[in-house]
């Protein structure tokens, strides 16, 4: 009966510590949030919208070819891509490969935002999708999180 009980006590602590864990992955820092909140006004929001919704015919081809900025809200795609691939984005710049042009879709934002303002942008992007397109996201991002403090 001691074994039991001992075993049925290991066995509800690791499910407590999965779930903690599991808990804390999904939460979202506020004070990163609110910081790539300002950083987005600043630098995102004159090509992707006040509210991320995108620009206007954002999914109609331009006179270029080009497809206009898309929303990063619960509208968008952004949601799909995991934080590694949304880092280098923001870090990098972004061409869209089925535009016309060889331009950059998205400009570099490596020589203007920190790595931790690059951080904190696309953790404020995920304050504006849906619970199960930020547990899409999360599952994404499972092995291809943001790049180190370092980097």
């Amino acid at each position: 009966m001691r074994r039991f009980v001992v075993g049925a006590m290991i066995a509800t602590t690791s499910q407590i510590v999965i779930a903690n864990a599991s808990d804390e992955s999904q939460s979202i820092n506020s004070g990163r949030a609110k910081s790539g909140r300002a950083a987005y006004e600043q630098y995102c929001s004159s090509c992707h919208g006040a509210k991320a919704q995108g620009a206007p015919n954002w999914q109609e081809r331009d006179a270029n070819g080009e497809l206009p900025a898309p929303p990063h809200n619960a509208e968008g795609h952004t949601w799909r891509h995991s934080d590694v691939d949304l880092y280098e984005m923001v870090n990098k710049g972004w061409r869209d490969p089925f535009n016309r042009t060889k331009q950059l879709t998205m400009p570099a934002f490596g020589g203007v935002l920190s790595p931790e303002q690059v951080r904190a942008v696309i953790t404020y992007l995920k304050t504006l999708w849906t619970p199960e397109q930020t547990q899409f996201q999360l599952e994404e991002s499972q092995g291809h999180s943001f790049p180190s403090e370092g980097q």
